[in-house]
C-alpha cells in the first residue's frame, strides 16, 4: 500500500468514527479537515467531492460490519451458531458507537433524499437482507431451522431486532438494552428452530 493509500485509509478510518457519532449527511470535506487536522485540498485530492466522500465512508463501513459480523458469521457452523454468532457479532458493533449505528442513522438521514448516497444505502440494505435469509435458507436445508417459514420474514425480523436495540441504545440510553435485544432473539430462534418431536418424525 502507498503512502498515498496509507493516508487516505486512516482518514476514512477517522471519518467513519466522526459519521458514527454525527451522521453521515453532516459529514463534509470542511469538517473531516477540521476534525483531522489536514488541509481541505489535501481531502479533495482524494474525495474530490462531498458525496464521493459520504460514498467512501458508507464502503468503509460495509467492509467493517462484512470483517467483523458477516464472515465469523460464516465461518461457523451452518444453522443455529451462524445465527448466533451474526448477531452477537451485530450487537458488539452496534455497541461501538461507529460502523454499527452508522447504517442505521445514514438511513434516516437520506431515507427521503433522492441521490446516490440513498441508492448506495437501498442496495447495502437489500445485501443485508440477503445474506440473513441464504444464511437461514442453509440452515434450513440441513435440518435445523423450519423449512415452512420465509427467510426473507426472519431477515425482517432480525434487522427489526437490531433497530429496536440501536433506537433502545442510542436515543433512549437504556441500560437494559442489551438484555432486550437477547431476550428478543432467544424468542426469534425459538420461532425458527425445528423442535424435537418434529425433528423425531420426519
Amino acid at each position: 500500500m502507498s503512502k498515498g493509500e496509507e493516508t487516505r485509509q486512516a482518514v476514512l478510518d477517522q471519518a467513519v468514527e466522526i459519521a458514527g457519532r454525527l451522521g453521515v449527511a453532516g459529514l463534509t470535506i470542511g469538517s473531516l479537515a477540521t476534525a483531522t487536522g489536514l488541509s481541505k485540498s489535501g481531502l479533495y485530492a482524494h474525495f474530490r467531492s462531498k458525496e464521493s466522500l459520504q460514498l467512501a465512508v458508507l464502503g468503509q463501513a460495509r467492509e467493517r460490519f462484512v470483517e467483523q459480523v458477516i464472515l465469523p458469521g460464516l465461518a461457523a457452523p451452518r444453522g443455529i451458531p451462524r445465527i448466533r454468532t451474526v448477531f452477537e457479532r451485530w450487537l458488539e458493533l452496534s455497541n461501538d458507537g461507529s460502523a454499527g449505528c452508522l447504517f442505521v442513522s445514514a438511513s434516516t438521514e437520506f431515507d427521503d433524499q433522492p441521490g446516490v448516497v440513498r441508492d448506495q444505502l437501498v442496495r447495502e440494505h437489500w445485501d443485508l437482507a440477503d445474506s440473513l435469509a441464504q444464511m437461514y435458507r442453509s440452515g434450513a436445508k440441513d435440518g435445523q431451522l423450519r423449512d415452512d417459514l420465509a427467510p426473507e420474514q426472519f431477515a425482517h425480523d432480525l434487522h427489526g431486532l437490531m433497530l429496536a436495540h440501536f433506537h433502545a441504545r442510542r436515543l433512549l440510553h437504556d441500560p437494559t438494552a442489551d438484555d432486550r435485544a437477547r431476550y428478543a432473539f432467544e424468542r426469534l430462534l425459538d420461532s425458527i428452530v425445528v423442535s424435537q418431536k418434529a425433528a423425531q418424525t420426519s
